[in-house]
């Protein structure tokens, strides 16, 4: 009974000072923190971020519908110069601004080669009396190929580039420009007339090209087709100090059956593991079937591996799907679009010394590629977002500590346009 009756005691005198449970009122602070009263967040994801996801061609009528902050679309050499040294930009203009209204952003690549159709070179050039062009056949149709050989158009080609980065380079209706040669733009001529140094550049001007690239855009990224691994196309190979250029990367046969053995193998050689922090990875989901193109968002994917596996191994920012209204409920495509690229979280939040200290994590696929920070009351935090990289963690400061809602800026976003971040804190 005395032992009884000693415990018993003990346990008043704990209750009394405080111990044996929770410590004080459970709604104050540790000692020199501040209560935490910001707004801002959401609690689950429900709209597609900027600059990400299932991306459609700009005049698909379902471009509106929710599931998209990106349009694409090829653009032509010959809409903005026919005349030496005169640039019209209109097209471009027109381009930008009719995306833009949907408050969506662009993703261009102008081509100078497409199958069954003609060269989009430049008039001026193609009236030189030296100027000679192939016409061939491919993919059973009449196709038109330029005559790398010629001066003239290697010269505009970098001059055009320039003109476009001075112009476009911190274009916030852009969001990425991809580039290239042969077919489409995509570093091949799989099918038709190949030869470098006529109907494809040649090894040599492909390396001034891809070097006068790097240095004409401080801003926007640009990105070339996994394809510049064959060796027997590019100088990839043979100059490996190219991989130190600062491009992103395109895949335009995603998810095929044979992409573990082929466009894999591409990636690894561009070193994907590295070349994701800084740089976009995106893509188009392949056309080699109609059964591909039916079941790249099916649950098992095609060929056994689903779009959310794919994204997360392949860094993917964005993906052109244009043709998956066809075979995909919006809910479907909304889903996978939401699941494609950066989604921030912020996971604690403590204020301070007259600071907020706030934890984020990367719990999408890819980093974002342009600046963007926490903001309360226009006081940005120290750093940038763009260092966190998926399923990474960082801690963020902001020198303020106002009541004001927490929300994220970010520059190149169109009036209108936020980002969101889970709220979990």
């Amino acid at each position: 009974m005395k032992n009884l009756l000693f415990f018993l005691g003990l346990n008043c005198f704990l209750v009394a000072c405080g111990g044996g449970g929770n410590n004080g009122n459970p709604d104050e602070n540790p000692e020199g923190q501040e209560q935490v009263l910001n707004g801002g967040g959401v609690s689950s994801f429900t709209k597609v971020q900027p600059m990400t996801g299932i991306v459609v061609w700009d005049g698909n009528p379902n471009a509106g519908s929710g599931a998209h902050t990106l349009e694409y679309s090829y653009m032509l050499f010959e809409d903005v110069v026919s005349k030496k040294g005169v640039y019209d930009w209109t097209v471009v203009e027109t381009k930008l601004n009719d995306i833009a209204s949907r408050n969506h952003q662009a993703i261009l690549r102008f081509r100078y080669t497409y199958v069954g159709q003609r060269t989009s070179v430049p008039k001026y050039i193609k009236d030189l009396p030296d100027y000679y062009e192939t016409q061939g056949i491919s993919e059973g149709r009449e196709t038109w190929f330029p005559d790398w050989s010629h001066q003239e158009l290697q010269d505009f080609t970098l001059e055009f580039y320039e003109k476009f980065a001075e112009r476009y380079d911190h274009d916030n209706r852009l969001a990425f420009l991809q580039v290239g040669f042969g077919l489409w733009g995509e570093y091949h001529i799989y099918d038709g007339p190949f030869t470098l140094g006529k109907t494809f550049p040649s090894k040599e001007y492909q390396t001034l090209f891809l070097n006068r690239m790097n240095t004409l855009f401080t801003d926007l990224h640009w990105s070339i087709s996994i394809d510049v691994e064959d060796g027997n196309v590019t100088p990839f190979r043979d100059d490996p100090s190219l991989l130190n250029l600062s491009f992103g990367l395109f895949d335009d046969s995603f998810m095929s059956e044979e992409h573990a053995t082929v466009n894999e193998q591409r990636f690894k050689f561009l070193g994907l593991e590295t070349r994701y922090v800084n740089n976009p990875v995106g893509g188009e989901f392949n056309y080699y079937t109609d059964y591909d193109q039916q079941n790249v968002l099916s649950p098992n994917g095609p060929h056994g591996e689903s779009y959310e596996s794919f994204i997360k191994r392949f860094h993917t920012t964005y993906m052109i799907g244009n043709d998956q209204y066809k075979y995909q409920s919006l809910d479907r495509i909304k889903e996978a679009s939401i699941h494609t690229g950066y989604k921030f979280e912020v996971t604690k939040f403590v204020k301070s010394e007259n600071k907020s200290l706030l934890t984020v994590r990367n719990i999408g696929t890819a980093p974002i590629y342009y600046d963007a920070y926490l903001s309360i009351n226009g006081n940005k935090s120290t750093t940038s977002l763009r260092t966190v990289l998926p399923n990474e963690e960082k801690e963020f400061t902001i020198n303020y500590d106002g009541n004001e809602d927490l929300v994220i800026t970010c520059g190149r976003l169109l009036k209108g346009q936020t980002i969101d971040f889970k709220r979990s804190f």
